[in-house]
Parts: structure tokens; C-alpha cells; sequence
């Protein structure tokens, strides 16, 4: 219950959300909804009226007052006397708590100011190895390296296992093949499809030059077939002798 050393001059008309009040102790009772709390001033305490607890204090709200009162020395900001939303400067916030250092296997966030679980480093699987190289090149060599990598999938906390590594390397020897030049390659390239080209046209003329000498004969039998004279048919011998008289 709150005890004030009341001034007699008690006003039903004050500012500030006041219901009653008193010029000596400031709000006396609240308007509706709002939270009576005492504020220290130098050697006296006065109440006054707000619509949230201040920083340090926690609302509790009655039939017929809603006031704040202090959460525990180390809280910030509480939600019960017992139970911390927020610890002071130093403190770190567990289970509605305010410790000086977190219990065994969790570890102080100081970003947050809690204590938070250990995260262990996490990574993912290996991808295969790549093809076996040397300087960057894939011939010109018989033993060369090749590699494989994995990606990290969570960070640790700051007391967690670190991260392994994220890349292994090993020997690997290949069949010697040799690199063919850039440009000896484009210049080859170049030759074979000229080559192919001129093939191509000599297909082509020799097969025309074979239908023109075919059709060159052709024409030259017709016109021998023209002007040779037609030979006369042989009259058939049998035919021109004369019957034989089988009567004497």
C-alpha cells in the first residue's frame, strides 16, 4: 500500500494524468489505463502517471490502481521482479536471468548480451575432382594436380569448432598429349576446309566434263546415224528361185 505524507490541499483538477493530486506529492491516483510510479527527486519522491513503466520497472495492473515497480539490480528491463527481458551493462541475460558468466555448454553473445548455444562449423560434402592439370593447361605434361572444394554451410560461434578446410589438392598422371598451337591449329583448320573445297570443285568439274563428253558422243552418233545412207535389204535367195518342174 502507498503511504504519502499528503498536503492538505488535495486537487481533483491536475495536469499531466493525473486523477488527484497534491502540490507536495505530485499524482496522488491515475487516470484510467495509465501507471502511478514515485520518481525520486533529491530528497523526496513524487508520483507521477505514464502510459508504459519506465526503463528499470515493470507494470502490474489492479481493480483500482496500475502501478510499476523495480525489477531486480541487474535487470534493464523486466517482465516480473523475477523474470528479465534485459540485463544491465556486465550482464548476461539466461532463462529471465542476469548472469555474470554463462552456465556450462552455452557461451556469452556480447552483441546480444545472452547466452546462446555453441554453433559448430559445418561444411558440405566433397564436390569431385577436377580434370588433371598443370599451369592451368590440360597437355603438354604427364603429371599434373588436380583438385576438389566443398562450401561452408554454417559459421561456428565464437567457441565453436572451427571450420576444416575448404579445398584439398593431389597428384594425379595423365597421357601425354601434345597442345596444339592457337594459330598452327586455326592455319590447319584453314587448309582442310580449302582442301576440301578445291576436292570438292574438282568432283565437280570432272563431272562435268564427263556428261558434256557423254553428251558430246550422243551427238555424234546421231549425226552419223543422218548422213550414212540407208543400205538396201538383200533379197532373200529362196524367194527369187524359180520352182522346179517335177512333171518330165
Amino acid at each position: 500500500m502507498l503511504v504519502f505524507s499528503v498536503h492538505p490541499n488535495v486537487s481533483q483538477g491536475c495536469q499531466g494524468g493525473c486523477a488527484t493530486c497534491s502540490d507536495y506529492n505530485g499524482c496522488l491516483s491515475c487516470k484510467p489505463r495509465l501507471f502511478f510510479v514515485l520518481e525520486r527527486i533529491g530528497m523526496k519522491q513524487i508520483g507521477v502517471c505514464l502510459s508504459s513503466c519506465p526503463s528499470g520497472y515493470y507494470g502490474t495492473r489492479y481493480p483500482d490502481i496500475n502501478k510499476c515497480a523495480k525489477c531486480k539490480a541487474d535487470c534493464d528491463t523486466c517482465f516480473t521482479r523475477n523474470f528479465c527481458t534485459k540485463c544491465k551493462s556486465g550482464f548476461y541475460l539466461y532463462s529471465g536471468k542476469c548472469l555474470e558468466k554463462c552456465p556450462d555448454g552455452l557461451e556469452a553473445n556480447n552483441h546480444t548480451m545472452e547466452c546462446t548455444s555453441i554453433v559448430h562449423c559445418e561444411a558440405s560434402e566433397w564436390s569431385p575432382w577436377s580434370p588433371c592439370t598443370k599451369k592451368g593447361k590440360t597437355c603438354g605434361f604427364k603429371r599434373g594436380n588436380e583438385v576438389r572444394v566443398r562450401e561452408i554451410v554454417q559459421h561456428p560461434s565464437a567457441r565453436g569448432n572451427p571450420c576444416p578446410a575448404t579445398s584439398e589438392s593431389r597428384k594425379c598422371i595423365v597421357q601425354r598429349k601434345r597442345c596444339q598451337k592457337e594459330g598452327k591449329g586455326k592455319k590447319n583448320r584453314e587448309e582442310k576446309r580449302k582442301k576440301s573445297n578445291k576436292d570438292e570443285s574438282k568432283e565437280t568439274r570432272q563431272e562435268s566434263k564427263g556428261r558434256a563428253a557423254r553428251r558430246q558422243n550422243r551427238e555424234q552418233r546421231e549425226n552419223n546415224n543422218k548422213t550414212q545412207p540407208k543400205k538396201r535389204k538383200a533379197p532373200n535367195k529362196e524367194q527369187n528361185l524359180a520352182p522346179i518342174d517335177t512333171a518330165h
